[in-house]
């Protein structure tokens, strides 16, 4: 008597002729459309990297700008104390200033 896995082994192939290889060759196009699927992918998420990393230098230069002009304004200010100008109501809602075209 033989086994069952040499029976099955030799076991005719009932589907249409050529059914082996048709899967073989089915098998082999969706290797192929799976990895031209990944490589879209993987240069779609390439170029998000770039994107964001681009993003970041250009927030960090104009943080670094900001931080530049918030201590050149910080220095500018603390010369002199407060500067006060002279007023003179001259009636309703108007008023004159003087002083205010002078450097101290």
């Amino acid at each position: 008597m033989d086994r069952p896995a040499e029976r099955l082994q030799s076991r005719p192939n009932t589907g249409f002729p050529g059914g082996r290889s048709l899967a073989a060759v089915v098998g082999a196009v969706c290797t192929v459309i799976a990895a031209a699927v990944a490589t879209v992918l993987a240069v779609a998420l390439a170029a998000s990297v770039v994107v964001i990393g681009l993003m970041g230098g250009a927030l960090l230069f104009l943080a670094s700008l900001a931080w530049r002009a918030r201590r050149t304004v910080r220095a500018t200010k603390a010369e002199p104390g407060p500067q006060l100008l002279e007023a003179r109501h001259v009636g309703g809602h108007s008023w004159v200033a003087y002083g205010w075209d002078r450097r101290r």
